[in-house]
């Protein structure tokens, strides 16, 4: 099984901003983007819905905050994070995304966006404009079914974080991250066990509310114990199990 891995990174010269035609029918990540079940005909005309696919090169905005709601965004590949403006000043990480993911949704009630969406490596979204959504959704009752299901994945997740803000020590955090990226990248294919950080250390201490000190010092603890192995960004998971009693509570030693 490939590693999760510098697949997706795409090095094309001329990597900017452009729009492709899009093949749901025949694109990879189809089970994670799309319910099951779509006939053939409503997987035609979620494809006249997906009319584009674009490009935004690492380091570049896929949305900001402030600018206006038009769409939602799929990722075919790469790898972006979002991020918010504290009231100091400070930049806040608050999720990462990877491919088959959907990004966007912030900016449906207000119909602005709250959050800045920036690539972290080169990347590819599928662009779904939203009224046409709602179109297309209120045809295939599925689809709309599915969606909801995927803004209900989110308010999941965003819970999910405000456990690890609130309740979690920096070691528990840090082995509950590694994990939900071991099991996202397992969802796409790729090794379970050993992936690359598209993200800093820092970017990582930001989502988790740790210095980035803490989030080296207990990396390297980790591999102390024998938990991971570290080589730079690549990262090889050698305990699971004992990266999963540590979320828990307990020693990794009891495991």
């Amino acid at each position: 099984m490939k590693a999760g891995s510098d697949e997706g990174s795409m090095n094309a010269p001329n990597f900017s901003f452009s729009h492709l035609k899009v093949a749901c029918s025949n694109c990879n990540l189809r089970e994670l983007c799309l319910p099951l079940g779509l006939s053939l005909p409503d997987i035609e005309k979620l494809e006249e819905l997906v009319a584009t696919r674009r490009r935004i090169k690492r380091g570049e905005s896929l949305f900001r905050a402030g600018d206006r709601f038009e769409s939602l965004y799929a990722v075919r590949l790469g790898f972006l994070k979002s991020t918010v403006m504290s009231s100091d000043g400070r930049e806040q990480v608050t999720g990462f995304y990877m491919g088959g993911e959907l990004l966007g949704m912030d900016g449906i009630s207000n119909e602005t966006h709250s959050c800045d969406t920036v690539a972290l490596e080169d990347t590819e979204v599928c662009v779904i404009p939203y009224e046409r959504l709602e179109d297309v959704a209120n045809a295939v009752p599925v689809l709309r079914n599915h969606f909801h299901k995927v803004m209900s994945r989110e308010i999941v997740r965003e819970h999910g974080v405000m456990l690890l803000l609130g309740s979690m020590h920096a070691e528990e955090r840090l082995a509950a991250f590694l994990l939900n990226l071991s099991q996202r990248f397992e969802a796409r294919g790729y090794s379970r066990t050993e992936f690359v950080l598209r993200m800093t250390r820092a970017e990582i201490g930001s989502f988790l509310g740790l210095k980035l000190e803490t989030v080296s010092r207990v990396l390297s603890r980790f591999a102390g114990e024998n938990l991971i192995e570290v080589n730079q960004k690549h990262v090889r998971i050698t305990n699971p199990d004992g990266l999963r009693h540590i979320v828990s509570g307990q020693s990794a030693a009891s495991c």
